[in-house]
């Protein structure tokens, strides 16, 4: 089953170039069936590009690195 501490560590990974940017983002939950919900936060929060983000970064590295996850999905 996928952990939490799993999914924090690849979003550790990713955070550095969300914070270069003055984005960031926070796990907000990990449900069973491997939907990953995600907070975006800072500059993030309101980018027209946050769903490319979210998909094609944080999505994209969190399948690559653990094949349970299933989507990411942003919550407020």
């Amino acid at each position: 089953m996928l952990q939490e501490q799993q999914v924090n560590e690849v979003l550790q990974q990713v955070r550095a170039n969300l914070q270069a940017h003055g984005g960031d983002v926070e796990l907000v939950a990990v449900s069973e069936d491997g939907v990953v919900s995600v907070r975006l936060q800072g500059a993030c929060k309101g980018c027209p590009m946050a769903q490319q983000t979210l998909k094609m970064g944080i999505e994209a590295a969190l399948k690559e690195q653990l094949p349970e996850v299933q989507s990411v999905q942003a919550v407020d």
